[in-house]
């Protein structure tokens, strides 16, 4: 009895294929030859096994990735949107003392670094309000209940109302810098218990490390303040 052996010419890739007419010749004359497409060459199967495996780690990656972002909390879209508008009046505060007549000098650079400090803060909240796909200001006039003390925009902590503004205005001399450090004083005030507690209880890193930066900026510039009206 005689047994034949079955001869397998492997066929590794679409651009090494081999000349299908020799091979029919040849398969015509020797029936045992196999001819094996590409994608059953075993080393092509395995190539194949590890660039999915490959790709498919790289798409879980990027999916914890994602899900690792923090999303917006009541937190941080409530800080942003309250702050701005807190950042706001400072900055209003700040041009009303700049045209008052005959302040001093030194209180006077300080309104002007306020001015511009704030309102490059109010600039970054609204990008970040944007980067977490929130309103860029509250709806209506409710604010703080992120803080689980529900209240007004005009009644938030340090907010100088309608009166004290006019007073500011009416000034001049050294009453206009009096009134200016005493408003400018409680504002900070009420805007660092606001900071202090977004910095421990936001959910993005981002708002917490710009909410730590507030409260400390503000207490520097507290200090400031008054040790230059002193």
């Amino acid at each position: 009895m005689c047994w034949q052996t079955a001869a397998v010419v492997l066929d590794p890739a679409p651009a090494l294929l081999v000349d299908r007419e020799g091979a029919s010749e040849q398969d015509a004359d020797d029936d045992s030859v196999i001819v094996l497409s590409w994608w059953q060459h075993p080393v092509n199967v395995v190539a194949l096994a590890i660039a999915s495996a490959l790709v498919a780690g790289m798409i879980g990656w990027l999916l914890a990735s994602v899900a690792a972002e923090p999303d917006g909390g009541e937190v941080d879209v409530g800080f942003l949107q309250d702050m701005r508008v807190h950042h706001e009046q400072a900055v209003q505060m700040g041009f009303i003392y700049l045209d008052r007549p005959d302040t001093d000098p030194g209180l006077r650079v300080d309104a002007r670094s306020i001015v511009l400090g704030q309102g490059i803060d109010v600039g970054r909240m609204i990008q970040l309000l944007r980067e977490l796909d929130a309103p860029e200001a509250a709806e209506g006039d409710a604010a703080m209940a992120w803080m689980g003390m529900p209240t007004t925009h005009a009644e938030m902590d340090g907010m100088a109302t309608e009166a004290q503004l006019d007073e500011l205005a009416a000034s001049a001399g050294a009453t206009a810098d009096d009134v200016f450090v005493r408003l400018m004083v409680a504002h900070h005030r009420g805007g660092i218990a606001m900071a202090e507690f977004a910095a421990e209880q936001a959910g993005s890193e981002e708002v917490r490390a710009m909410a730590a930066a507030i409260a400390a900026n503000q207490t520097t510039e507290i200090a400031e303040l008054q040790r230059l009206v002193d």
